[in-house]
């Protein structure tokens, strides 16, 4: 059988803590994060090295009206926490499925998961296990997106894929507007001119710098990330 080949060997996806509460208020949905996972060890078995940063917002939100008047580093510290979590579950239910993933974070938790360390979650990766980080980038101020940003540029991601609950980036918002297109894709500056919002600016611009491009896709469509790294038209492009 003649199988095409991926477009991309390694990829980061940036997926948001609330992408796993489904239709629940907060939290961890079950159903939703199994179907995820089933995406990604999908494109697992292409032979594509996949690592995830994932948010913790469906955990944060939650607690995030006591957060009300918190130290915004504290508050932040709070957060990174809360991805720990979400990282754990993810792994859990990718292990489940036959797929090895392993936990690392930015903040030193040892007996929870393992710390970050560049060269281990490089030979995870060749290694074909899935490397989940969490904890963002250990420090206060920056954002998971901005995790992304800086995890993809230091494995030597091909593409960062920003998982959204809309299936690219829109001339306007498509909820709202019957006349809203999909941009099939943009460059970095377009994307500034236009202030399009994609990531937030500290993230934005490590990836242009960096020349890695994003892809904005629905995580909630089925076999929607198979085809971003298969190559096809899916979601917006958003390169340097």
């Amino acid at each position: 059988m003649n199988h095409a080949a991926p477009a991309h060997k390694r990829i980061l996806l940036k997926l948001s803590g609330e992408a796993l509460m489904g239709d629940d208020a907060f939290g961890i949905n079950r159903a939703t994060i199994v179907r995820m996972v089933q995406e990604v060890v999908e494109v697992t078995r292409l032979g594509v090295q996949v690592a995830v940063v994932i948010g913790g917002g469906n955990i944060f939100r939650g607690v995030a009206g006591g957060a009300e008047g918190m130290d915004r580093a504290t508050a932040d510290y709070m957060g990174m926490l809360a991805t720990v979590m979400n990282a754990l579950a993810l792994a859990d239910a990718m292990n489940k499925q036959g797929v090895t993933a392993r936990v690392m974070s930015a903040i030193d938790i040892q007996q929870v998961v393992e710390p970050y360390v560049r060269p281990k979650a490089l030979q995870y990766l060749e290694e074909g296990k899935v490397v989940v980080f969490a904890a963002g980038t250990g420090n206060p101020f920056f954002t998971t997106d901005t995790a992304a940003a800086l995890r993809g540029a230091e494995i030597g991601a091909e593409l960062v894929l920003k998982a959204t609950k809309v299936d690219g980036v829109y001339t306007a918002d498509p909820n709202k507007d019957a006349s809203a297109t999909r941009y099939a894709k943009l460059s970095f500056d377009e994307a500034i001119t236009r202030n399009l919002g994609i990531m937030d600016a500290t993230a934005f611009a490590l990836c242009r710098d960096q020349k890695l491009p994003i892809r904005v896709f629905s995580i909630l469509k089925p076999g929607a990330l198979k085809r971003v790294v298969m190559g096809e038209d899916e979601g917006t492009l958003v390169y340097a």
